[in-house]
């Protein structure tokens, strides 16, 4: 079973290491690639998200949906970025709250983290843009992690690579 989308985004924001990065749009993208790095180790999503590939890539609002839900868990911060543009965080507002998430889903969010969090908004975007689920799907599909992981191990592309993206 699935674990739930509140716990791995409580372990997403409670661990990455740049707080002001974490935008409603940047957190969404890194349960995505969190639920894509597990569905390729693991043969299976973290979360139940059934993850769509629309105009920003792939986007759900039940990420953020989850962090409004949970007031007690995640706080939503409106504030602006470097450019004067608005943008929404996503941060902890219960540091302690242990997230029930098992060892692998763990690990696959780690990795995503620490691949992730040196990287600036167009390094991160190209990163989720290079996906296989992205690369193989036609804008306004619903992308079946598990099935595309599958697919993509059996690409030349795949053969000998770390397997992140």
């Amino acid at each position: 079973m699935a674990s739930t989308i509140r716990d791995l985004l409580s372990f997403i924001v409670r661990s990455y290491p740049h707080k002001g990065d974490l935008s409603k749009g940047r957190v969404t993208k890194l349960v995505y690639l969190s639920d894509w790095r597990h569905a390729l180790t693991e043969g299976c999503q973290i979360t139940p998200i059934r993850w769509k590939f629309d105009n920003f890539g792939p986007f759900v609002w039940d990420v953020y949906e989850t962090a409004v839900k949970y007031e007690d868990l995640f706080v939503i911060r409106e504030t602006t970025n470097m450019f004067g543009t608005d943008k929404t965080l996503i941060l902890a507002s219960d540091e302690d709250h242990p997230p029930n998430l098992k060892k692998s889903e763990k690990a696959a969010a780690r990795h995503v983290i620490k691949t992730t969090s040196q990287m600036n908004w167009d390094d991160f975007i190209g990163l989720v843009y290079s996906t296989y689920p992205v690369l193989a799907s036609e804008r306004y599909t619903y992308l079946d992690l598990v099935a595309l992981s599958k697919e993509y191990k059996k690409t030349e592309i795949y053969q000998g690579r770390a397997a992140f993206a």
